[in-house]
């Protein structure tokens, strides 16, 4: 589970961040703001539409979104808020696929908003290209 300080928890954030620069592929849109603290924690949100599938599908999703973003917190810097947006699609896609999709497009975002990565991520950019 990610950290609730790890989280975006209030409606006005997420409506914040959804209004901002995003990035986006077949199955999902990843939408970013940096913020005003550049040393507060990065934090993620989920948006899983009903459209998405039942719940069971909708949940399974968040939990594996949520499994990888505990794993993109190594790689983002802190100051930066995402909010990915799942699309029926996605629903259709296994794990490492997904796993891919939200890496590659999270640090595109993170790169394009002039979020510095950590160098010693950066090494693995052939794994997220």
């Amino acid at each position: 589970m990610l950290a609730r300080a790890n989280r975006i928890t209030e409606g006005a954030d997420y409506r914040r961040v959804s209004r901002g620069p995003r990035s986006g592929t077949r199955g999902l849109v990843v939408h970013g703001l940096l913020r005003d603290d550049a040393t507060a924690p990065t934090r993620f949100g989920f948006i899983i539409t009903k459209r998405v599938g039942v719940a069971v599908v909708r949940n399974r999703l968040r939990r594996r979104c949520k499994a990888i973003c505990r794993e993109l917190l190594a790689m983002l810097p802190t100051g930066l808020d995402l909010v990915i947006r799942l699309h029926p699609e996605a629903a259709e896609l296994d794990y490492a696929e997904l796993r891919r999709k939200v890496r590659r497009q999270a640090l595109a975002l993170a790169e394009r908003l002039g979020a510095t990565a950590i160098p010693e991520v950066c090494s693995c950019a052939d794994e997220v290209a």
